[in-house]
């Protein structure tokens, strides 16, 4: 059963994800210069790349209607440019856990100040086509807040209903070539924005842990 309010999908991610991850800085930053074979997240996804550590923040907004905040990435970034995403980014020597990295690009990309995020739990990690095994921490925002974005990283930030989004009915699965190969991944189209590839999988994702739905293997 999907949540309808922001205190039911609290619950829910709460009773499913955790935020213990005493060695997971140790683990990620042990990845670096590896290959990634083998490794995957809720989705199995291309082997062989090698591995660098990152982070998303997926914020879920405290609403009436619950509202998932998402981003438009610059199309000047030189990584999935242009393309609909979570606020996130590298994991940094700096940074303790996945979660100080994903509140931290939050803060740097959107401006969103870190005392509005309540975070819930860590889904399993999620290896991109690119190379960036990535942390997905999900985190309950409260509003009012005040954005600003980084226009070097992102054009635009929106929220789409939690409930749209947690729709399986709203996953379509496609496939396209990339470097001669066939890769499969999901897309979510919501009005005139396009969801797809690792933003979409990651959705996905959370709805598999809250339905606890089977996992299926998918092309990231």
């Amino acid at each position: 059963m999907i949540p309808e309010t922001s205190e039911q999908f609290s619950l829910a991610v709460t009773r499913r994800l955790s935020l213990d991850v005493p060695s997971f800085r140790q683990e990620l930053f042990g990845m670096r210069g590896r290959t990634a074979a083998g490794d995957e997240g809720d989705h199995t996804v291309n082997e062989g790349l090698p591995a660098r550590p990152a982070a998303v923040l997926v914020p879920v907004v405290a609403r009436p209607v619950p509202m998932m905040l998402l981003t438009q990435r610059s199309s000047d970034m030189p990584d999935h440019s242009g393309q609909i995403a979570f606020p996130g980014g590298k994991i940094e020597a700096a940074d303790a856990t996945p979660l100080d990295a994903a509140l931290r690009e939050a803060e740097e990309e959107i401006g969103l100040a870190r005392q509005h995020v309540r975070p819930l739990g860590y889904l399993l990690p999620f290896l991109s086509r690119t190379g960036y095994l990535i942390t997905p921490v999900v985190g309950l925002v409260s509003p009012p807040f005040d954005l600003t974005l980084n226009p070097r990283e992102v054009t635009d930030a929106f929220e789409v209903p939690l409930s749209f989004l947690m729709d399986p009915r709203n996953h379509q699965r496609k496939s396209r070539e990339f470097n001669g190969e066939q890769r499969h991944f999901y897309a979510m189209p919501f009005e005139d924005r396009y969801i797809w590839g690792i933003t979409a999988g990651i959705i996905r994702n959370l709805w598999e842990r809250l339905t606890d739905h089977e996992i299926v293997e998918e092309v990231g």
